[in-house]
């Protein structure tokens, strides 16, 4: 087993890993890449490797679905910039396959055993997919890598008119969008009620779905997939309505699981299914199957699920990208600080997606909301902002903010997720 050296870095409070040790960081996506500049940025000055299952170094996912499909930008203008030094090696092509949180030992794919006095697990999750669904395939993709944002745009560019598109969640609406803005046929199908349901709700899924229908984007809510059929001219599918959609190609974007099948044995608590992921304490740091939490070993990013104390005590996954970054940061100052004294990561997630033109921003946890209200302009206009609360026994509590076109109301309204509210005073108008 690796023992952990101890000692002051410059302008720091002491730190756990001094500058003998090693550290890991099993992830090459936004939130490794995060932590291995923090742990620098923090003083660890010992020896840091990123290992990631993709052969890309880190870059940016957020255009995959928008300026990457559209030709705008190309795979080199994603690459992730670190803006200080991380002297560390990149293992790139090469998933982790087994880790020993006893011995301190994690496992690649080619059979090469890294021992490690520090870990941030920040492995991400994979594209979940239909069952029967012939993916990946000329003719059916996911889009969660570059090789597959890659793929689906030649297709858009040389043999695609009719995109059928399975999922109505943020990405099957943008990639729907980014097809129609380059003149190609765009159906979503999916089996909620309405588009965004499970991120805006079903109010403002009936406003997205006017969006997407006044863009031509057809639309078939509350059915699924019975059947699929490839041939060399496309794909059809068949609804279980009894309808057929033939397309020229199909994306499926119906959310994401963590792969973590290679964790097993690994002695750390972790799901495979529903809100799934590897199970952290508040701070970060990775829970034992005891539910204590690991001083050597911390969880960040995607596939991390951890109570977010500004909501409450909920262990909860959130897949965005500014989290992953944020996530990334705290975490690896928790694991240079210790679970004793590092301080709970308690973020306001944000995203945002770009729809037919209009951006749509989220702040907080809309999802956790029981009453919707719209605080600030139209939505004839498509131009508000619409509060999110939570009852509670001492009254509403704002628990998020979703806008369409409306930065500057979200942004002055965004300081008050968290705090009780009353009708008319909580929130700018």
């Amino acid at each position: 087993m690796r023992t952990t050296t101890t000692g002051p870095a410059e302008g720091q409070g002491p730190l756990r890993l001094g500058p003998g040790a090693r550290a890991l960081v099993v992830g090459a996506g936004a939130a490794g890449h995060a932590a291995a500049e923090r742990l620098r940025e923090d003083g660890f000055t010992g020896h840091l490797e990123v290992v990631g299952g993709e052969i890309h170094r880190p870059y940016n996912r957020t255009p995959l679905t928008k300026q990457l499909l559209t030709g705008d930008l190309t795979p080199s203008d994603l690459t992730l910039t670190a803006f200080t030094r991380l002297d560390a090696t990149f293992h790139l092509g090469v998933p982790a396959t087994a880790l020993d949180t006893a011995q301190q030992v994690l496992t690649l794919a080619d059979g090469r055993r890294m021992d490690y006095d520090g870990l941030v697990l920040a492995p991400g999750v994979a594209a979940r997919t239909l069952p029967g669904a012939p993916v990946p395939s000329e003719r059916v993709r996911t889009l969660r890598t570059l090789a597959d944002a890659v793929a689906v745009e030649r297709s858009m560019s040389h043999t695609t008119d009719r995109v059928a598109i399975i999922g109505g969640g943020f990405i099957g609406c943008e990639v729907a969008s980014t097809a129609r803005r380059r003149g190609l046929a765009a159906t979503i199908i999916d089996r909620s009620p309405t588009l965004l349901h499970h991120g805006l709700g079903s109010y403002l899924g009936e406003v997205t779905e006017q969006l997407h229908t006044s863009h031509g984007v057809r639309l078939h809510m509350g059915v699924g997939v019975a059947t699929w059929e490839t041939h060399d001219r496309g794909v059809r599918i068949r609804l279980t309505d009894g309808e057929v959609i033939d397309a020229d190609m199909a994306v499926v974007g119906i959310g994401t699981d963590p792969q973590l099948g290679w964790l097993h044995g690994s002695g750390l608590q972790h799901d495979e299914h529903g809100q799934g992921g590897i199970a952290a304490a508040a701070t970060c740091h990775a829970l034992d199957i005891d539910g204590r939490p690991l001083d050597t070993v911390v969880v960040a990013g995607d596939a991390a699920r951890w109570p977010n104390l500004r909501f409450d005590t909920i262990p909860r996954r959130v897949e965005h990208w500014i989290n992953a970054i944020e996530m990334g940061q705290a975490a690896a100052t928790s694991l240079l600080t210790g679970p004793a004294t590092a301080t709970p990561f308690t973020p306001t997630p944000r995203f945002w997606s770009q729809q037919h033109g209009v951006k749509i921003q989220s702040a907080g946890m809309p999802a956790l909301g029981d009453t919707t209200t719209v605080i600030a302009g139209t939505l004839t206009r498509r131009r508000f902002l619409t509060a999110y609360t939570r009852h509670t026994p001492d009254g509403p509590v704002l628990v998020g903010l979703i806008a369409f076109d409306h930065t500057q109301a979200l942004n002055e309204a965004t300081p008050l997720i968290g705090r009780l509210v009353t009708t008319g005073q909580a929130v700018p108008a």
